[in-house]
């Protein structure tokens, strides 16, 4: 069944506001501004600037292979673990359930929707049909 125009329209709008978060979040750790590695050390990691730094390099990393359309379903794949990652940061530290620790299950369900609704490879090889009666 094809889609529509306006659902691959919304599935560019949630990509372009995953990859714009993404871009944002990596660019604050690589400066990185004193909140960065305050909030690394509340978290339980060292804090440090080179930590910091690294983590800001992976996620311009799988934004950009997430931006591009060539490499987007292996940056949704590396999205994914990185999200996982922060999330069980947050379930170790018993953050708020619904503003913390679910923030990367939303970006993951934007960047995956967002891919779903634009890519016809990715909708190929996972259909998903209307429920017969």
């Amino acid at each position: 069944m094809p889609i529509s125009r306006a659902s691959i329209w919304i599935g560019r709008i949630l990509s372009t506001l995953v990859v714009l978060f993404l871009v944002m979040d990596g660019g604050i750790k690589l400066v990185p501004i004193k909140e960065v590695t305050e909030t690394m050390q509340q978290l339980g990691y060292s804090g440090s600037v080179n930590q910091a730094r690294l983590l800001g390099i992976i996620t311009l990393l799988c934004a950009l292979l997430y931006a591009l359309p060539q490499t987007s379903i292996l940056g949704a794949i590396l999205l994914t673990g990185l999200l996982g990652g922060a999330m069980a940061t947050h379930l170790r530290v018993d953050s708020p359930l619904f503003t913390h620790l679910l923030f990367g299950f939303y970006i993951g369900v934007m960047a995956w929707g967002g891919l779903y609704l634009r890519d016809p490879r990715l909708r190929a090889m996972i259909p998903i049909r209307p429920q017969s009666l």
